[in-house]
Parts: structure tokens; C-alpha cells; sequence
């Protein structure tokens, strides 16, 4: 039997999954089972614990679905569980070094205690100092283990359950389990308390707990805060039947309608139809189970407390006043540039929102393109009572679609329709002034899969993170987002981490590779013509990524030489990154630079093979299953530099050059289009190509602007049925 068992759920944190099991497995204390508790066998983060389990055998993952929520995992863990004592943890916390050890250490020097609570540390997600809140409540508890009469003030309402070991025999025994729904720790800690006979502290952090930068989720408005009563009743009714004194239920009272009160004197919290029943049905408790002999507290709190018994919820809500309201309306101050377009934009805000009104945005304003033209144009065919908008930088018009509204970004028309608009997307974000109001719907569409690090990842690299401006500015733009598209799991949670937020995540594909499954043969001929490529030829694609320490563009390959040496019908498509598009071809003859052409999409579908090395554009183009090279010729430092979420040396596309003889090689050999290739092809395309079906576009569109329910979207099509866009040639060459 292990001294230590610990039940860590891990619904809606797959990304972050990794650094909690990583915490547990590095304790220098190894007697313990760790128990990941996954939705189902083909969640997300069962694969991730199926690798943790296969290498440790502490490691013993369990399943309960998402539907029985955080409390349905934890009960299944404590089922499974063997351990003599049991540790619950969050899956996006992390145990502190030596946790377990000083645990243990503690637990000797008490005995077998019910209950023993240790101090947590809050660490903000970004900015800030963390925290320790249990700390002053912890430190006024005796010395030595004592009974919950010689303490009365720790009850299990101010901690969570993730702060304390728990003896699984005393929880068996009592019967004591999760309750169903939210605030569950609350239940579960204030019967724990009431039933512990011997309670021990420990005065050093256990746990780190990732605060979040939005708060808890269970502050956000909605229904679930009348669940609030229906975890306290219960315990309120315990108590009253254990027959305590006042000196000890008086404390637990105090605090449980502290969170009561709390939760009242934020009105939007509950819906406007639940705010009078919610503070009534509290008083009813309140009159019911306040201990006898109780004092109410002073001041403005005591006037609360007299009102919630008395029932009178008129007056307690001019109580309340507007300070909140007021608070949060100065937080939403906009910030366009110049004080005329301050005043407009301000002006604008207070004006409804249009409902059918949607804003699209691409790259910053770089033109018509990628994910959101996607979405434009299936909009304009689904739902075509939805006017549509498309934001552009000044200079840029003429990339818009003749019959597609546009406004040029920064005049007044567009920051007119910024504030109206019921829906906005983008595959970037919108400037930092854009305020997100209550009841618009913000898009993120992303634009590739993320094999560099991205967002806050980035931060523990030098050179990106001084290149990338305010950390702290950046998640306030994605305080904005409701919803992230992601075309296969490991963006899921390679976003969830990277970009942290409440928005939801839609497994949809990318729209801007819809494209690359419904395009025929005459538009590959098309395509092809447009861009020049000679009839006959194999068109090499090659676009390199960005490198971070580089002020210009700088291919890394002689274009001319690997054309010479790679054989006679080869021809080149340069696609640079597009921060160096200046609007000017580079190259000559058999090089064809396309950089300055708006869709990479039609690039791709021009091009019969793909050159590149750390681009995510490998990512979109294995949708068409067409041969991919990778030219590494300085992996190491990119990723020194960089970082990257995979080593793509270890899961490449296709074969991989570190030279350009070798790259050469691999053309004029035919290696690119061999069945070796074609089999790293299968593998990168089952993990990366997981949602994109030629659809994505529909759904986003049906989910978000039509407003049907998720169970109403059709199902992503398997990706042996795909049929990918032809291509113009048979890449194979001897």
C-alpha cells in the first residue's frame, strides 16, 4: 500500500497536463501512486498519460467523462485509489519541490491524522507576485495535532481540497465524497471538517496553484451560482445535527455566508430572473441554521447580514450601489489613436450592437486572405443576412474582391464598425483600443500549426521575447477571444497553454485549407498558369520561416544551384515569410518568386512538392498528401533560439536535408517521392491533418453566426475518405 495517492483530473487541461505529472514523478519522496483521471481512452490527455504510464509504473490512469465533472473525477480517483493518504491536484498546478517528503515528515511527527492541511502558493498565469493565503489562517492552529473545537476558525470553506492530505480510510469510513456540480470543494471540505476528530497543519507550500488570470471560473455569470445553496444546505444541516456549540458552527456560518453575500452583492453573477429568489431562499438558510448566541459582525457587513435575514432584497440591492458598475465601465475606456477618434469610437460604443454585423480581419490588414476570406465567403453563402466588413491597411483595397465590403483600418467607418459589430474575426488581432463588449463574439482563427513556440511559451527566450512587445498586452488580447479554431489536437493544447483564456476551443480545421480538398484540376492549371510555372515542369515549393534574429530575408539556400542539381525540369516557388514581402519579385528564370501572391493556398495547390524547414505551412500542405522535404540546416540553433513544441528531426513529413547536396540528392534521386516518404507522410498527416476536410469554413459558420448547437455540426470527415485537391504532375523522377 503506498503512503501517497494522487488524483489528478484532467479535463481542459491537456496542454499543461505534462507539468503537474512531471512535478509528482520528480519528487525526491517515491512512495506513491499517481492517478491521471482522463475523459475517455481517446481524450486528448490519455495518449499524453498512456506515454507517462508505459514508463513508470506509479503512474495508474483512470477515466470518468466529462459530464460528471470535476467531482465525478476525483470520486473515480478515490475509488482507485490504494494509498493510506490522498492528494488531490489540479491539472494545470504543480506539486512543490519536496512536497511529498515534507508531507510525510509531518504525518510522523502527528500520527495518523484525518485531515492535514499544508499552505498553497497562487502564482499569477503572467504579471504579479505570488501568493500564499493560507499561510496567516494556518499559522494560528496549535502546534501539535489538535481537535476541530481547539480551532475552530479552519473549516474547509477557505481552503481547497488540493491543500490538504486526506487519510482515505477516514473518508471511507464517513462516507464523505464529492458533491455533485460546481463549488464542490466546499462540500467536500466542510464535511471533512466536521466529521475530522484529529487535524494536523502543515506550514509549508504544497502546492502551486496556476491562478487565473481571469479569476475562477466560477465567478463567470450564469445559472451554476444557485448551486452555491444547494452545497451549503447540507452542510448547515450536518452541522445543526452534530448538536456543535456556537463557538464552533459560529465560524463555519460566518464563512459559508460570506461566499453567500459575496456572490449576492454581484449582481451579474446571476441571471437578472434568479438575483431575488437566490438572496430569499439565502435568507431562508440563514434564519434556519444561524447558531444560537451567534454575533452578527459590524459595520456594512452586519447591515448585510440583517437584511439577508430579514428577506429584504429591495434593500440590500441599494446597498450594493453602482461602484462595480462604474469600476468596470472605466476599465473599458477605449484607446484609439487621436482624441477625435477617441470621442467617435466612445460614441459608437454606446450605440447597440448590430446583430448582423460581422468584421473580418487577416493578417494585420495585409489584404483579403487566409482563414477569415475562408469564412467571409461561406458566410456570404449560409448566412447572407449577415453583413460582412473586411478591414485592410491603407493601400491594400485593391486585394478585396470586387462586391466585398471593405473600410481601411484607422479610419472612422472602420473603428464605426468595430464597435458595432456583433462578430469579429480575425486571424491575427484587432488593434489594442478595440474594446470587446458584452454580447459581441470574437473569432481567433489562428493562421498554421504551432511547431515554434508562440505566445507566452516565448517568454524564456531572449530574442523573441524582446521582439515581441508586452506580454501583459498580448494576453489582454486574448482576454478578448470566445472562440480558437485548432486543426488537430496538439494545437489544441499547445494554444490552451501558449494563449491562456476562457474561450472555447473549436476542433473545426482551418477554413483557409478548405481549398486544398475542393479545388479541381482546372484550377490547379489555372493557378499554375497565373504564376508561371512551364507546362511539364515539377514546381518545388520552397518558404522558409522567419528566423527571429534576422533584421532581412535570408533563404539559406542557393535557389539557382539546387536547381542545377536537382535535374533540368525543376522549376522553384520562393514563398519568404511574409514579413518580407516588400512587393517586388527577387527572382529570375527558373526561380519564381511568389511571395507577393495573396493566397498561400494557391501556392501550395500550384506546387507538385514542398521545400521548407520549420514553417507551419508543412502542416497545411500535407492536407494535399504531396511529397515534403525538410531542409534543416541549422535546427539547433532555431530551436536554442526559438524553441519548438516537437522535435521534428524525430516526426518529420518527409526525408530530411541538413546540406544542400543532400537536398539536391533527394530530388534528383527521387527520394522525395519514394514509399519511405509516402509512409512519414501517413503519420505526420494522421496527427496534423485531423479536422481539416474542406468543411471548416460551413462549421464555423453554422456554430457561430447561425448559432446552432454543437451536437448540430456535422462530424469531421475520417481522413482515409478525403479526397485531396489533384495535383498537375506525377512527382515521381529517376
Amino acid at each position: 500500500m503506498p503512503r501517497f495517492s494522487i488524483i489528478v483530473p484532467s479535463h481542459g487541461v491537456a496542454g499543461r497536463l505534462s507539468l503537474a505529472l512531471d512535478s509528482v514523478l520528480a519528487q525526491s519522496f517515491g512512495d506513491f501512486e499517481l492517478i491521471p483521471v482522463c475523459d475517455a481512452p481517446d481524450a486528448p490527455a490519455a495518449g499524453l498519460v498512456a506515454g507517462y504510464a508505459g514508463r513508470d509504473p506509479r503512474v495508474t490512469p483512470v477515466h470518468s467523462p466529462p459530464s460528471a465533472g470535476l467531482a465525478g473525477a476525483r470520486n473515480t480517483g478515490t475509488r482507485a485509489a490504494r494509498g493510506t493518504y490522498l492528494l488531490f491536484l489540479d491539472g494545470d498546478d504543480t506539486l512543490a519541490p519536496g512536497a511529498l517528503a515534507a508531507l510525510d515528515a509531518r504525518l510522523a511527527a502527528t500520527g495518523d491524522v484525518d485531515v492535514l492541511y499544508a499552505e498553497h502558493e497562487r502564482v499569477p498565469w503572467w504579471e504579479g507576485e505570488p501568493a500564499n493565503p493560507a499561510a496567516p489562517l494556518l499559522a494560528k492552529a496549535p502546534r501539535d495535532a489538535f481537535t476541530p473545537a481547539e480551532a475552530p476558525r479552519i473549516t474547509g470553506v477557505l481552503l481547497p481540497a488540493w491543500s490538504a492530505a486526506y487519510r482515505r480510510a477516514f473518508l471511507t469510513e464517513r462516507r464523505i465524497a464529492f458533491p455533485e456540480g460546481h463549488f464542490t470543494d466546499i462540500g467536500f471540505g466542510s464535511l471533512v471538517t466536521l466529521h475530522a476528530e484529529r487535524i494536523a497543519v502543515l506550514r509549508s507550500v504544497v502546492v502551486r496553484h496556476l491562478l487565473r488570470r481571469q479569476g475562477s471560473r466560477l465567478n463567470l455569470p450564469g445559472e451554476h451560482h444557485t448551486e452555491l445553496l444547494d452545497r451549503i444546505e447540507p452542510v448547515l444541516a450536518a452541522a445543526g445535527g452534530l448538536g456543535l456549540p456556537a463557538d464552533r458552527s459560529g465560524p463555519l456560518f460566518e464563512q459559508l455566508f460570506a461566499l453567500v453575500l459575496k456572490t449576492a452583492a454581484h449582481p451579474r453573477r446571476l441571471p437578472h430572473r434568479r438575483r431575488r429568489a437566490f438572496f430569499r431562499r439565502a435568507g431562508r438558510l440563514y434564519r434556519r441554521h444561524r447558531p444560537a448566541g451567534l454575533r452578527r459582525p459590524g459595520g456594512s457587513l452586519g447591515v448585510q447580514h440583517r437584511l439577508l435575514a430579514a428577506g429584504a432584497y429591495t434593500a440590500f440591492r441599494a446597498l450594493r450601489g453602482a461602484r462595480q458598475r462604474l469600476s468596470a465601465a472605466a476599465r473599458l475606456l477605449p484607446r484609439p489613436r487621436g482624441l477625435r477618434t477617441r470621442l467617435y469610437y466612445r460614441r459608437q460604443l454606446r450605440r447597440r450592437i448590430d446583430p448582423n454585423l460581422a468584421v473580418y480581419c487577416a493578417y494585420w490588414g495585409r489584404g483579403y486572405a487566409c482563414s477569415p476570406a475562408a469564412i467571409h465567403a461561406k458566410a456570404a453563402e449560409l448566412a447572407p443576412h449577415i453583413r460582412s466588413v473586411f478591414l485592410v491597411e491603407p493601400g491594400q483595397a485593391h486585394t478585396v474582391p470586387e462586391g466585398v465590403e471593405h473600410a481601411v483600418i484607422g479610419s472612422r467607418r472602420s473603428w464605426q464598425v468595430l464597435a458595432r459589430a456583433k462578430y469579429l474575426v480575425n486571424n491575427a488581432n484587432f488593434a489594442e483600443g478595440v474594446v470587446k463588449r458584452e454580447g459581441s463574439v470574437h473569432v481567433q482563427t489562428q493562421h498554421g500549426t504551432p511547431l515554434k513556440k508562440m505566445g507566452v511559451d516565448q517568454s524564456t527566450y531572449p530574442v523573441v521575447a524582446a521582439a515581441s512587445g508586452s506580454f501583459t498586452k498580448l494576453l489582454g488580447r486574448v482576454d478578448r477571444w470566445d472562440f480558437n479554431l485548432s486543426s488537430n489536437t496538439h494545437s489544441t493544447q499547445m494554444w490552451e497553454r501558449a494563449f491562456p483564456g476562457r474561450y472555447e476551443h473549436l476542433e473545426y480545421g482551418y477554413p483557409r485549407n478548405d481549398v486544398l480538398y475542393t479545388a479541381t484540376a482546372e484550377d490547379v492549371a489555372r493557378i499554375r498558369r497565373e504564376l508561371g510555372v512551364p507546362e511539364g515542369r515539377t514546381a518545388v515549393l520552397y518558404a522558409p520561416t522567419h528566423r527571429d534574429w534576422s533584421t532581412g530575408f535570408e533563404g539559406g539556400l542557393d535557389l539557382e544551384a539546387f536547381c542545377e542539381a536537382a535535374g533540368e525540369d525543376v522549376v522553384v516557388l520562393l514563398r519568404a515569410h511574409y514579413f518580407y514581402d516588400l512587393g517586388r519579385a527577387r527572382g529570375t528564370g527558373r526561380i519564381l518568386d511568389v511571395t507577393g501572391h495573396r493566397s498561400s493556398e494557391e501556392v501550395c495547390l500550384a506546387a507538385d512538392a514542398l521545400v521548407t524547414d520549420y514553417s507551419s505551412i508543412m502542416f497545411d500542405y500535407a492536407n494535399l498528401d504531396r511529397p515534403i522535404v525538410v531542409y534543416a540546416d541549422d535546427w539547433e540553433v532555431y530551436t536554442e533560439t526559438r524553441g519548438v513544441y516537437f522535435d521534428l528531426m524525430a516526426e518529420p513529413p518527409g526525408p530530411v536535408a541538413r546540406t544542400p547536396q543532400e537536398l539536391a540528392r533527394v530530388f534528383r534521386d527521387g527520394v522525395y517521392a519514394s514509399p519511405e516518404s509516402a509512409e512519414l507522410r501517413a503519420a505526420f498527416r494522421a496527427r496534423f491533418c485531423q479536422f481539416d476536410d474542406g468543411r471548416a469554413a460551413e462549421r464555423v459558420v453554422r456554430r457561430v453566426l447561425l448559432g446552432e448547437p454543437p451536437e448540430a455540426i456535422g462530424p469531421v470527415l475520417p481522413l482515409a475518405d478525403r479526397v485531396p485537391a489533384p495535383a498537375a504532375a506525377t512527382p515521381v523522377r529517376s
